[in-house]
């Protein structure tokens, strides 16, 4: 496989996973982690990697790993400890020292602006169910690419939406940890609300401005017309709700009737300002869903069923590179495409240091079966520009604490030392071999 001599290969974090709190506010997160019962074991983002002390070496580890991408957020707290009131100039600083290194490196920084760390002042007001929110966003969104827009090229506005969505307000396992679906639909479309917002008060021309969202493809488990059916709506929640309403300006009218009296309020104009034009788009991507028909549960209808032929890593994910190289196809056929690049993709699984090494075979198969389906994808028309793996380095997994080690680097924990992988030493030499070929 062989991809072209601008292909972006990244690594990618979020700011509350690594950075630790030192100089920054509070956030719905911090407010999370307090309650016990809610993290796996305990822990919290208090320290996480301190790469807010150690980001000088954590960038040196990306140019050893020949890197020419890295996409981490912008912590809204450090920012803006209060909201959108104050700023904080030392947190500006931060990302002004981090941002000028990568430069200077040769690596390009992909921004995010919101990864779930809502401030938690905002939190207090009501989060993303109260519709002030996005317009808050739409704030913050418009001073940060003010102070960071000259070196920053490529911007999202939000990291998967649905997750923080219908992870934080219908399953309870995440920020804020509420367990309603018209809570999660109502906090969804104010976060696409807030999205199209920012685009509006951005309104930078010179800039590459998106979003992230998260992708799975539904198979049926069966060829029933019921397996079929299940397939076909819990893809719409997970997938169509929210690309139809970034890329069409519309909610799917089958899964907008299948909500029934649980759809969230929408405004008149709502829907055109989500619709506001992107230049790229980000996905995620880690899984599919092999599903069934199951009358009992609540709409969508779908009950996972695991495939007794798959591979799964630690974080009972099927391991399958297929499902990439299909949706990816699949989104290039359905909607008009910007730009597309895949913001993240990884393998949680039990790592284990021994003697300064770690050995992590499964997840170099992980990372060359996901590269050769972008290249296939590829070669099919479909315009994917970057590949950046989750994550740069083990980190704190949101509600499973430190139980999970997605990272190319490995991290102890107890020290805060760093490894680099096998497999973070099969993608430099991917991408260093990636750079011969096309030189």
């Amino acid at each position: 496989m062989t991809f072209p001599s601008d292909f972006i290969f990244g690594a990618a974090t979020s700011a509350y996973q690594i950075e630790g709190a030192t100089g920054r506010g509070r956030s719905i997160w911090d407010r999370f982690c307090d309650q016990p019962g809610n993290i796996a074991d305990g822990s919290n983002g208090d320290v996480a990697c301190d790469h807010v002390h150690r980001w000088q070496s954590d960038v040196e580890l990306m140019a050893g790993m020949n890197l020419n991408g890295y996409r981490f957020s912008f912590a809204w707290p450090r920012l803006f400890p209060q909201g959108n009131q104050q700023s904080n100039a030392q947190g500006f600083d931060f990302y002004d020292q981090l941002i000028d290194t990568l430069l200077q490196k040769g690596i390009t920084p992909y921004a995010t602006l919101y990864h779930w760390d809502l401030p938690e002042s905002l939190g207090d007001q009501g989060g993303w169910l109260n519709r002030d929110t996005p317009y808050r966003f739409a704030e913050f969104a418009e001073q940060v690419v003010n102070r960071f827009g000259d070196r920053v090229q490529h911007w999202a506005t939000l990291n998967e939406p649905r997750c923080a969505a219908f992870v934080g307000h219908l399953e309870g396992r995440h920020a804020p940890g509420l367990k309603s679906i018209a809570s999660a639909l109502q906090a969804a479309h104010h976060m696409l609300l807030g999205h199209g917002l920012a685009i509006q008060s951005i309104n930078r021309k010179d800039l590459d401005l998106g979003i992230v969202l998260d992708i799975k493809p539904y198979y049926p488990s069966t060829a029933s017309a019921d397996a079929q059916k299940a397939a076909q709506q819990g893809d719409g929640v997970f997938n169509r709700w929210f690309f139809d309403a970034v890329l069409k300006g519309q909610y799917p009218e089958d899964i907008w009737l299948g909500f029934a009296e649980d759809v969230p309020e929408v405004l008149e104009s709502d829907m055109s300002i989500i619709n506001a034009p992107i230049s790229s788009l980000g996905v995620n991507y880690y899984t599919r869903s092999l599903v069934e028909w199951d009358g009992e549960a609540p709409f969508p209808n779908v009950k996972p069923v695991k495939n007794p032929q798959g591979r799964y890593t630690t974080m009972d994910c099927e391991i399958f590179p297929e499902g990439l190289e299909a949706m990816l196809v699949r989104l290039n056929e359905d909607y008009s495409l910007p730009n597309l690049y895949v913001a993240e993709t990884g393998a949680a699984l039990a790592d284990q240091l021994e003697n300064g090494q770690v050995h992590d075979p499964l997840r170099i198969q992980y990372l060359n079966g996901h590269l050769k389906a972008v290249a296939n994808a590829r070669k099919q028309g479909v315009p994917v520009t970057g590949y950046f793996n989750w994550s740069l380095m083990d980190n704190f997994e949101w509600g499973h604490g430190f139980t999970q080690r997605f990272g190319l680097v490995y991290v102890d924990y107890a020290n805060q030392k760093r490894y680099v992988k096998s497999s973070g030493r099969w993608f430099a030499e991917f991408i260093a071999e990636q750079q011969l070929t096309t030189a």
